[in-house]
């Protein structure tokens, strides 16, 4: 285990002493104490810690006001809660803390075991691990010209990479979400985030979703070629289908480049909705009726609702991090979950999670009867030869394992 700092917000001393000796049992882990949340603030400021463990209720400044105030330093170490306070008091604090950019590794109740100290500090080392790459670059967006920006679209530098999607019955990866990427000549393979922001205001959302599109619709060729059929998911932005004929538009291209619109689900976002209501309902109906699949993207974060779940023609969900973080630990979002599960299977759905990370994340889905889950416990997102030869090496795993079960996914 790396060395990290905590420092531990308690205001009672029993309580502080107990939690101190846990993490300080832990090799390689280095702990400061403090039983009021203002002088915790200074502490912040002029030491830098990797996990802050955190109670909500304490005299004076309390544990929301702290957290507030961590978010304003320069540094903003990683996150635990620890409280007596009930499960959708602290869910609430942690979706408090995550708007403000602060990571959450967990939410423990009192009395805390070790066994609870044991596994954030295994979620701190994982967490450490995946953000040191991406401390070594900049995160804040990039500088481009819309001309610049289209000919990274034309010459495919601005191109789809796709996330595995698993199955739960049968273990196998059955289909993909697309995923847009900038192999950039001078900063590297950029994410979505670094340049989206830049594709939206200069107007080049229907470039590039037809883009990702054309891209998706040759890696599906390339894998059937290898045996398989493979369903791709597309992230489209609800307020492109106040154009009338975006539909018509889609469904030609898929044609054009030799695809099937049922091996592709549109994934509407969260992220943005059209001025008329019309327009949103007539564009995904129109969708639906030219054979695309479609899909609740987020279900469970912003705005996302169970109307629109039940009154648009959905046929897949996708479950967002949000509920799906914490579920094996959290009794109120393991409700949730199994709620929202129930629901899509109860509507016919595809039920799709996403952002699983844990073990214990993937069997308290398996178990509730989520259909697939994607997430970095499956994979990240990687180029279409890779998830190629990603396929190619889980059938052969698969056939040495398990003769008598044909793959599921080749083609027809």
């Amino acid at each position: 285990m790396s060395n990290h700092r905590v420092l531990i917000l308690e205001d009672q001393p029993f309580q502080r002493g107990f939690l101190a000796n846990m993490f300080n049992a832990a090799p390689g882990i280095a702990t400061d104490t403090c039983g009021d949340a203002a002088h915790a603030v200074e502490m912040c400021h002029w030491r830098r810690y990797d996990l802050v463990v955190t109670d909500l209720m304490m005299p004076g400044v309390d544990g929301i006001q702290f957290i507030q105030a961590l978010a304003a330093q320069e540094h903003r170490p990683m996150l635990a809660l620890v409280s007596s306070a009930s499960q959708r008091m602290m869910a609430s604090a942690r979706l408090m803390a995550e708007s403000l950019g602060i990571t959450v590794l967990g939410i423990l109740p009192k009395p805390v075991a070790p066994a609870d100290v044991g596994e954030l500090l295994a979620q701190l080392e994982l967490a450490s691990a995946d953000a040191a790459p991406a401390s070594t670059a900049a995160e804040a967006p990039i500088v481009a010209s819309r001309e610049r920006l289209c000919e990274a679209i034309s010459g495919g530098q601005i191109t789809a990479w796709f996330q595995p999607k698993k199955s739960l019955d049968s273990g196998l990866v059955v289909a993909a979400e697309a995923l847009v990427r900038w192999r950039h000549p001078e900063h590297g393979t950029l994410q979505a985030g670094r340049f989206l922001p830049l594709i939206q205001q200069h107007g080049l959302e229907p470039a590039l979703l037809r883009h990702i599109l054309k891209a998706s619709v040759q890696a599906q060729a390339r894998w059937r070629e290898q045996g398989f059929r493979i369903p791709v998911s597309i992230n489209l932005p609800p307020h492109l289908l106040e154009r009338s004929s975006l539909p018509d538009e889609l469904l030609e291209l898929t044609l054009a480049h030799g695809g099937v619109p049922a091996d592709l689900c549109f994934e509407l976002m969260e992220s943005s909705t059209t001025h008329h209501v019309s327009d949103y309902y007539a564009g995904a109906c129109r969708l639906r009726m030219k054979g695309f699949g479609l899909a609740q993207d987020d279900f469970g974060q912003g705005l996302s609702s169970v109307h629109n779940l039940v009154s648009t023609p959905f046929t897949e969900v996708k479950i967002d991090r949000a509920l799906v973080r914490g579920c094996a630990r959290d009794p109120a979002l393991h409700s949730a979950l199994a709620t929202v599960i129930a629901l899509g299977s109860k509507l016919g759905l595809n039920i799709v999670a996403e952002g699983v990370e844990t073990d214990a994340e993937l069997a308290t889905l398996r178990r509730l009867g989520c259909n697939q889950v994607q997430g970095f416990l499956i994979s990240r997102a990687i180029p279409a030869e890779t998830f190629g030869a990603l396929l190619d090496q889980e059938k052969a795993a698969h056939r040495h394992t398990d003769l008598g079960h044909p793959d599921t996914r080749a083609t027809r």
